[in-house]
C-alpha cells in the first residue's frame, strides 16, 4: 500500500539507500516542476493520436514488423532528430506468431459427446502454437482438480517435471497451468509421445481461471491449446470418472516465421556517461488492433518528455537516453537485443532503468514497480527500491494513492534487471480486474470486478481507451522520475553491481501472462 504523506507538489526526490555500505547519503533535493510543467496532457494525447491514425492508414495495427510499426518508428525518429537528439535505428530479428484461424476442438466420445468447445470463451490458440490437425485419446497429466480458490500461484506444477508423463500413454496431453514455464510442459509433453498440448487454466483465482493467459515463448511443432479452469476441471472429472478413453479431435492454424523490426534510441547531448539513465516504452501494438494504451501512451509520454527536455534547454547532470523497443509483444525482443549487444562496460555505464509500458488505462490503477520486493514476488535488482521511492514519494505528495506491481516479467524492464541495473516504472493494470476496495470512490474510483483495461490486447485499444486523469498523473510522474535521476549526484546502490553480461534465458516472457 502506498505511504501517504503531505508534502507540496514540488518534490524532494527521496533517493534513499545508497551505495556506500552501511548507510545513506542525504537525498540531493532535485526540482522537476519545470519539465513536469512542460510535459501537458494534450501533447502526450497528440503523439498518441498520431499513432493512431497510423494504424488507421496501415490495416489497423502497429504490429512490430509490419507498415504501421515502420510509420511509427519514422514519427518517432522524424520528431527526436528535429529536437537535436542523436538518433540510432537498432534492427534485429525476431520469431514473428500469427492466428490465421481460430483453434477448434472436440470431445468425441464420453457422455454428452460430441461436444465442442468454443473459441474465445472455453479454448484459445496459444501464442507460438504450432499449426495442424490432431485426433485421440488425451489423458490428464498431474492435475490438481478441485483447485481450492485462493490458494497462492503455483499450487499446480502439472507436467513441470518429465516424471510426471511416467506411464503417459496418451494422443494428447493435458496439462494444468502452474509454476514452470508454458514450453517447458510442452516439452514433457512432446518428450513423452504427445502429439498435441492443452493447458487449462490453473483455477486458483478469477485471473487465473479464463483463456487465452500464455504464450509458449518460440514456436512449438505440436499444437498447443489453451484452455479455461472450467472446461478444463470438467474434461478431467469426465476422464477420471469414465471407464473408456477420451477422445478429442481439433485443429490450430497458425504462422511462424522469423521476421525483422527495430528499436529507436535517442541520446542527449552531454551528461556523465558513466551513470547514463534510460528511459524505455514499447513502441509495437498486438496484430488485433492498434495498440493505443498498449502501449502508444507509454511511448507518448516518454516522447513528449524527450521533447521537452530539449525544448527546456536544461543540461541534465547524467547522461539521458530514450529507447523505443520493438517486439515487445513478442516476447521483450527488443529490449533483450539491446541489453546483448551492449559491451560489459557499457552496461555498467547504466545507472537506472525507468519502465513505461500502459500509463493510461480507461479503469486505472496507479501502480509502481515494486523494487525492493516488500509486498510482491518481485525480482526486482539491487537499488531498484530506490527507484519504486522516488516514483510513491511524487504520488504521495499530490495525494494520489499507489501500490506496488511486481517485476513478474512481462515488460522491458526484465533484461535490465536479469544484468543487475537498477529498474522502476508505472503501470496503469491490464487484464487483472479491480477490487471493490481500488474502486472506492476516496481510493481510485473506477468499475470493481472489470479489468484496469477491458480492450488489453484487443482491436478497442484506440485513442477512446484511456482515462485522462491517470494519463496525465502518470504522465507528470514519468517526467518527475527521469529529471530526479537526470540531475541526482548520488550513485544508485546497485549501479555497478550486474554481472554485466546481458545473457540470459528470456523463455515466456512479453506481456502476455507467464507461468
Amino acid at each position: 500500500m502506498s505511504r501517504r504523506m503531505s508534502a507540496a507538489v514540488t518534490v524532494v526526490a527521496a533517493i534513499g539507500a545508497l551505495a556506500a555500505p552501511g548507510g545513506a547519503a542525504a537525498a540531493p533535493v532535485v526540482d522537476t516542476s519545470d519539465l513536469r510543467d512542460a510535459v501537458t496532457l494534450e501533447g502526450v494525447v497528440e503523439h498518441m493520436q498520431e499513432f493512431q491514425d497510423i494504424a488507421d492508414a496501415n490495416g489497423g495495427n502497429r504490429e512490430a514488423s509490419s507498415p504501421g510499426y515502420d510509420a511509427s518508428v519514422a514519427y518517432v525518429v522524424e520528431q527526436l532528430e528535429a529536437a537535436g537528439y542523436e538518433v540510432t535505428e537498432q534492427e534485429f530479428d525476431y520469431d514473428y506468431f500469427e492466428e490465421v484461424e481460430a483453434a477448434t476442438l472436440t470431445r468425441t466420445s464420453g457422455e454428452g459427446a460430441p461436444e465442442a468447445y468454443e473459441d474465445g470463451v472455453d479454448i484459445s490458440t496459444m501464442d507460438f502454437s504450432g499449426s495442424g490437425s490432431f485426433s485421440g485419446v488425451v489423458q490428464a497429466v498431474d492435475v490438481v482438480v478441485p483447485m481450492t480458490p485462493g490458494s497462492p500461484d503455483g499450487t499446480s506444477n502439472s507436467g513441470c517435471e518429465a516424471e510426471d508423463f511416467t506411464g503417459f500413454t496418451g494422443d494428447i496431453a493435458l496439462i494444468q497451468r502452474g509454476t514452470c514455464d508454458f514450453s517447458v510442459k510442452i516439452a514433457n509433453a512432446v518428450a513423452a509421445g504427445a502429439e498435441a498440448v492443452i493447458i487449462f487454466n490453473e483455477g486458483n483465482s478469477e485471473d487465473r481461471s479464463g483463456v487465452d493467459f500464455g504464450q509458449a515463448s518460440f514456436a512449438q511443432d505440436v499444437p498447443v491449446v489453451e484452455m479455461s479452469y472450467e472446461a478444463g476441471a470438467a474434461l478431467v472429472e469426465l476422464i477420471e470418472s469414465s471407464s473408456e478413453p477420451i477422445t478429442l479431435e481439433g485443429s490450430t492454424n497458425t504462422i511462424n516465421e522469423q521476421r525483422s523490426s527495430s528499436n529507436v534510441i535517442a541520446d542527449w547531448p552531454g551528461g556523465r556517461e558513466d551513470r547514463t539513465v534510460v528511459s524505455g516504452a514499447h513502441l509495437d501494438s498486438v496484430a488485433e488492433g492498434p495498440g493505443i494504451n498498449d502501449n502508444g501512451s507509454g511511448s507518448a509520454g516518454l516522447l513528449e518528455t524527450a521533447l521537452e527536455v530539449a525544448e527546456l534547454g536544461v543540461e541534465p547532470r547524467n547522461h539521458l537516453r530514450f529507447i523505443w523497443f520493438g517486439a515487445e509483444e513478442a516476447g521483450l525482443v527488443g529490449s533483450q537485443f539491446y541489453v546483448d549487444s551492449l559491451a560489459k562496460r557499457d552496461l555498467k555505464d547504466i545507472a537506472v532503468m525507468l519502465n513505461f509500458d500502459m500509463i493510461g488505462s480507461p479503469n486505472p490503477g496507479w501502480f509502481v514497480y515494486d523494487g525492493d520486493a516488500s509486498d510482491t514476488a518481485s525480482t526486482g535488482s539491487a537499488g531498484s527500491g530506490v527507484v519504486e521511492d522516488v516514483f510513491v514519494d511524487f504520488f504521495d505528495s499530490i495525494g494520489r494513492i499507489s501500490e506496488p506491481t511486481a517485476f513478474d516479467g512481462r515488460s522491458d524492464y526484465d533484461a535490465f534487471v536479469a544484468a543487475g541495473i537498477p529498474a522502476g516504472g508505472l503501470f496503469t493494470g491490464a487484464e487483472d480486474h479491480k477490487t471493490v476496495e481500488q474502486a472506492a470512490p476516496d481510493y481510485w474510483g473506477g468499475e470493481a470486478g472489470v479489468a484496469y483495461d477491458p480492450c488489453y490486447h484487443a482491436a478497442c485499444d484506440t485513442i477512446e481507451n484511456y482515462d485522462p486523469t491517470a494519463l496525465d498523473e502518470m504522465s507528470d510522474a514519468l517526467a518527475h522520475g527521469l529529471w530526479t535521476f537526470a540531475m541526482t549526484t548520488s550513485a544508485i546502490e546497485g549501479t555497478s553491481k550486474g554481472n554485466a553480461t546481458g545473457q540470459y534465458d528470456p523463455s515466456f516472457k512479453g506481456s502476455s501472462a507467464i507461468r
